[in-house]
């Protein structure tokens, strides 16, 4: 017979498996894996050959099999199946395996993971760019927002801590949403082990939070028990007996609990491991909650000076109850000498503008600040070669690379945006979205670039060169910006999930929207530079085609599909509203 592989292990084919290794005698198993057609492409069709016989086994009959899985090619496959070693098992034996699972191993008389902890199944939200942002887009990681833990590409003590969700205290919409499934809250507050559902399974310390549906926690059944089931779950062995039961791409939860774990063991690993107990929480990358925030200690130290510079703090240094290390501690108390460094209102132009020095002398006094005796031209100039600027100049970084790699930092969810004339030697301005409200906006317009305005005119009166270009320029870039704070269609904000009284009338953006919604109309401005990037240095990889899923018949936009080509419930993001349609339902 040929038939699927997860035959051998899924959960719902458990009584079939059972009452087969009872009352049938399995002669050969050969475990194919992906790529075993020559038809038949791709990493989907995970197959087993498999040969009965129609007669009860005696207890003592022995089991054949043989594991081509790992090849890739056909011709591999057929190599292994003539010459390969064969495996020779106990057919009884497989009845002792969780689940009567099939595996190439004897069964073992080891006690399960599962009678030491249980394994939760992470959330599924429905609409995941609804609910579902990066914590750097949000003004806390407190409420309404939750922490969203998930698991990095290894097994490290602390990583997949950049995201959040929605939560609103249980009282919202998500909470009593269909399409939602809100798993594991009971336990959300324990600390446990997150492990990735795929590849080689990936574990990091989860110390007290939601998950996402893209790993599953396990929560031991008593506190004692973490350090030995963390040193397990981060080993290969966890790994190795996992995949031994479960082949599948994505294993369930439940499987990741239903393996051997020898207590006494682990234990012991663990006491030699952290003999002083699991490490806290600690980390020197800006795109987790629980990093400490000071440059000197980080590994992207210019973008996470420029992020001071202009005024963002990192949650770990406002969350008081937050889990840190007394390492994170001393970090953060460092940060309080640079406060004062910190840009007043998030905005700093890159050449001198409205009496402030340039960008890249208030970074260079930040930096020196930030490494005391460490810093110098040396050690500035190891700095920028590690950001692609060898021989190269801060102010060169910051007009040139700065935004292109903030955006491939913070997963092109930019905090720090770079508005520009479209010129080399023209305006140029970073801005802290979390301080861009229209009363900043204001400011961006008619102080600093008004500033610029006047110097340029000035400079033309005079006869210096390139003035009369720059100030061309910069008109052009506050025709533009004085377009986003009016706000008209098309350059307006349009958020899918608030009504039509709901939306932002010109420019008054909601964080809690989130950057995809609100950086739109700097993007749909025409652009002074780079390919559909509008004002912005570089373009974001940032789109706004129909979101997957659909919406619920309440959704406040479920019809507008249809003037799309689409279904009815379709997710529409890039739609435009003119300002006197919005008006006329805030006023009804």
């Amino acid at each position: 017979m040929v038939m699927p592989q997860n035959w051998l292990f899924l959960g719902s084919y458990k009584k079939q498996r059972e009452y087969l290794l009872k009352q049938v005698t399995w002669d050969l198993l050969a475990r194919l894996g992906s790529g075993a057609f020559d038809t038949i492409s791709g990493e989907v069709v995970n197959a087993i050959l498999l040969s009965l016989t129609n007669k009860t086994p005696n207890n003592k009959h022995l089991l054949r099999g043989v594991d081509a899985s790992e090849s890739k090619s056909v011709q591999e496959k057929a190599e292994i199946l003539g010459t390969g070693q064969l495996a020779v098992i106990n057919q009884k034996s497989q009845l002792k395996n969780p689940d009567a699972r099939v595996m190439f191993e004897e069964g073992s008389d080891t006690e399960l993971l599962s009678n030491y902890a249980s394994s939760y199944q992470g959330i599924t939200t429905g609409d995941n760019p609804r609910f579902i942002y990066t914590f750097w887009e949000t003004n806390s990681i407190c409420s309404p927002w939750n922490t969203f833990q998930s698991t990095g590409d290894e097994s490290v003590h602390f990583t997949g801590r950049e995201q959040v969700f929605l939560w609103e205290d249980g009282k919202g919409y998500i909470a009593s949403s269909d399409a939602a499934r809100i798993q594991g809250e009971a336990v959300w507050d324990k600390a446990g082990v997150a492990v990735r559902q795929m590849g080689k399974l990936p574990a990091t310390l989860n110390t007290g939070s939601p998950w996402d549906m893209n790993c599953a926690t396990i929560i031991p059944k008593a506190p004692i028990l973490l350090p030995a089931i963390w040193c397990f779950c981060s080993s290969p062995e966890f790994s190795e007996a996992v995949r031994e039961i479960d082949q599948a791409i994505k294993v369930t939860n439940a499987t990741l609990v239903k393996v051997p774990f020898d207590l006494d063991y682990w234990t012991q690993v663990a006491q030699e491991k952290y003999p002083n107990g699991l490490p806290k929480p600690y980390s020197d990358d800006p795109t987790q909650w629980i990093f400490h925030g000071h440059p000197a200690q980080a590994v992207e130290p210019l973008q996470v000076a420029v992020a001071r510079l202009l005024g963002y703090q990192w949650p770990a240094e406002s969350d008081q109850d937050m889990e840190l290390s007394d390492q994170s501690r001393e970090w953060i108390a460092k940060c309080e000498s640079l406060s004062s460094h910190l840009d007043d209102d998030g905005i700093v132009c890159l050449s001198p503008v409205r009496g402030e020095k340039s960008a890249d002398e208030r970074l260079e006094a930040l930096l020196m600040a930030a490494f005391g005796e460490q810093w110098n031209a040396s050690h500035r100039n190891k700095l920028l070669s590690e950001v692609n600027c060898k021989g190269k100049s801060l102010d060169f970084w910051l007009r040139e690379k700065f935004f292109e790699q903030h955006c491939k930092l913070f997963q092109n969810r930019p905090f720090i945006w770079h508005i520009w004339d479209g010129l080399t030697d023209g305006f140029s301005a970073l801005v802290n979205y979390h301080q861009l409200d229209r009363q900043n906006l204001e400011c961006l317009i008619y102080i600093y670039l008004g500033d610029w305005i006047r110097t340029q005119d000035h400079g033309v009166k005079e006869g210096v060169d390139g003035a009369l270009l720059r100030l061309q320029a910069a008109q052009t870039l506050k025709n533009h910006l004085e377009t986003i704070l009016e706000g008209e269609a098309p350059y307006d904000i349009f958020v899918r999930w608030k009504s039509l009284a709901e939306q932002p009338i010109g420019w008054n953006p909601d964080i809690n929207d989130g950057v995809r919604m609100n950086i739109r109309p700097f993007m749909a401005v025409p652009a002074v530079g780079k390919k559909e990037a509008g004002i912005l240095r570089t373009k974001p990889n940032i789109k706004w085609t129909k979101d997957r899923g659909n919406d619920v018949v309440s959704a406040p936009w479920y019809q507008l599909g249809l003037e799309y080509g689409e279904s009815e419930g379709s997710r529409i993001n890039d739609h435009h509203l003119t300002l006197a349609e919005k008006q006329a339902a805030r006023d009804a």
